[in-house]
């Protein structure tokens, strides 16, 4: 198994420290990975985005969409109908699944629908106020101006 170092990345930044089991995490899941359903990822806008899905034959109530702690997971699971027959040849997967997405800070899902046989899930950056960036006008901060026409004043 490879390992990834990233010690001159924690030298210049703050914060990543996630990213190491992140990394770690994708490179062990991918191997692992049957490929079972496939999908897509699609920009939608700079701050939208869309999974796909193909989820054909599963119906909207074989399907469970949960987000938590920042993991998105999709899972689907076939109700057991044995009143279809038998089968000469099988080549749709019928079988149950479950897929997870890491999902970056401020990605919210907005919404899922289910249209011809794919799932597609939106997802958008919010941003909160607080954490958008502002700019920081160059100048004496206005409690030193008060301190000073107190001063001037006494």
């Amino acid at each position: 198994m490879t390992t990834i170092d990233l010690t001159p990345l924690y030298r210049s930044s703050v914060g990543f420290d996630r990213l190491g089991s992140l990394l770690d995490t994708a490179l062990r899941s991918e191997k692992s990975a049957t490929g079972y359903p496939p999908y897509d990822i699609q920009v939608q806008g700079e701050n939208q985005y869309a999974i796909t899905l193909a989820v054909a034959g599963f119906e909207e109530s074989e399907l469970d969409i949960q987000v938590e702690k920042g993991v998105l997971s999709v899972r689907g699971k076939k109700t057991e109908n044995s009143n279809e027959g038998s089968y000469l040849y099988q080549g749709i997967a019928n079988r149950s699944f479950e897929r997870k997405f890491n999902l970056a800070d401020f990605i919210e899902v907005t919404a899922a629908d289910l249209s011809n046989g794919l799932l597609t899930i939106s997802l958008v950056k919010e941003i909160p106020e607080a954490m958008k960036p502002k700019t920081i006008a160059i100048g004496k901060s206005s409690n030193t101006l008060e301190h000073r026409d107190k001063e001037k004043a006494a």
